[in-house]
C-alpha cells in the first residue's frame, strides 16, 4: 500500500462519524425556540420608526416642475393687449384714498368728533363727550375732512408678506366731498356710506334712493348693540356695525369686523382702489 492511503474502509467511518456528529433538537427544544420568536420584541430607533413600508412615487411631481422650469426658461413672448377697465382706474386713482361718508345727523352714534378714533384706535367714545373734550382744547367745530390711517398686513404675489399703512378721508356730507372733484367723479372713490337709518341723509347724493346707493357703495347702519331692529332698513343692502353701550373691550372686534367687510367688498367692487392703498 503507497504511503499516505487512507486504511480501508476509512470513508465508511468518515460518513458516519459525520452522521453521529449531526444534531437533531427534540420536539420540545423546538416549541420553545417557536415561542421565543414569537415574543420577540424588535427595537426601533429614530430612523426606522420614521422610515415608512410605502413606496412613494414622485414622478408627478417631478414633470410638473419639469415643466415650470422649462417655462421659466423660455423668453416672455411679447402681447398686444388692451388695458382692463380696473388698470385703467388704478392708473387714474394714484396717489388717491379711499373716501368713508358718515352720516351729519346728530343723532349719530359716530360723528366727525369721535371717528377717527373709533376707526384708528377701535375705542369708541360717545359723540358728545368727544366734542366736549375738543371744546375743552379750544377746538370750536371739527374738520369737514379728517384722515384715517390704518396699518394692515397685505401678501404680495411674489409670497412676500408686507405691513403697509392704509389712508381714508372721512366726510360727513357731499359739501366736503366736492374737494375732492379734481382728477375725477370723487363718488369713484366712495366706498362706504355710515347711516343712522334716515333716508334725508342720501337727497343730496349721487344716488338718493338706498336700494340704488347701496349697490354701488358699500353700506353700514350703526346702533346700540340692544336696540332692536330697524324695520326701515330692511330692504338696505347694508351691514350692522353694533357698538356696545358700555363693554368698551368689545370695540376692537367690531372694529376689526368693519374693516374685514369693508376691505371684502373694495376687493370685489373697486379693487383699483385696494391696490393703492
Amino acid at each position: 500500500t503507497p504511503p499516505g492511503t487512507p486504511p480501508a474502509g476509512y470513508p465508511e467511518r468518515l460518513r458516519l462519524s459525520s452522521s453521529k456528529r449531526r444534531y437533531t433538537p427534540d420536539e420540545p427544544d423546538r416549541a420553545f425556540v417557536k415561542r421565543l420568536k414569537g415574543e420577540e420584541i424588535l427595537l426601533r430607533d429614530r430612523g426606522s420608526v420614521l422610515r415608512g413600508l410605502k413606496l412613494n412615487n414622485y414622478a408627478e411631481l417631478r414633470t410638473a416642475i419639469q415643466r415650470r422650469l422649462k417655462l421659466a426658461k423660455e423668453p416672455p413672448k411679447p402681447a398686444a393687449r388692451a388695458a382692463a377697465p380696473a388698470e385703467v382706474k388704478a392708473k387714474k386713482a394714484k396717489n388717491q384714498h379711499p373716501i368713508i361718508i358718515i352720516s351729519s345727523s346728530p343723532t349719530s352714534l359716530i360723528s366727525m368728533h369721535n371717528v377717527k378714533l373709533f376707526l384708528e384706535t377701535a375705542t369708541f367714545l360717545p359723540s358728545q363727550l368727544a366734542r366736549d373734550q375738543a371744546l375743552e382744547q379750544g377746538i370750536q367745530k371739527a374738520e369737514d375732512v379728517i384722515p384715517v390711517y390704518r396699518k394692515r398686513v397685505v401678501t404680495l404675489p411674489s409670497g412676500e408678506v408686507q405691513e403697509r399703512l392704509g389712508k381714508y378721508y372721512v366726510v360727513d356730507g357731499v359739501e366736503a366731498l366736492g374737494k375732492f372733484g379734481f382728477g375725477g367723479d370723487p363718488w369713484d372713490r366712495v366706498i362706504c356710506v355710515l347711516t343712522t337709518g334716515q333716508s334725508w341723509q342720501f337727497k343730496p347724493y349721487k344716488w338718493p334712493d338706498p336700494k340704488a346707493l347701496f349697490h354701488n357703495v358699500k353700506g353700514v347702519y350703526v346702533q346700540w348693540a340692544h336696540d332692536p331692529p330697524n324695520n326701515a332698513i330692511r330692504d338696505w343692502n347694508v351691514s350692522v356695525l353694533k357698538v356696545d353701550q358700555s363693554r368698551r373691550h368689545v370695540d376692537k372686534s367690531v372694529v376689526a369686523q368693519f374693516w374685514k367687510e369693508l376691505d371684502a367688498w373694495v376687493a370685489i367692487h373697486k379693487p383699483w382702489l385696494a391696490a393703492n392703498n
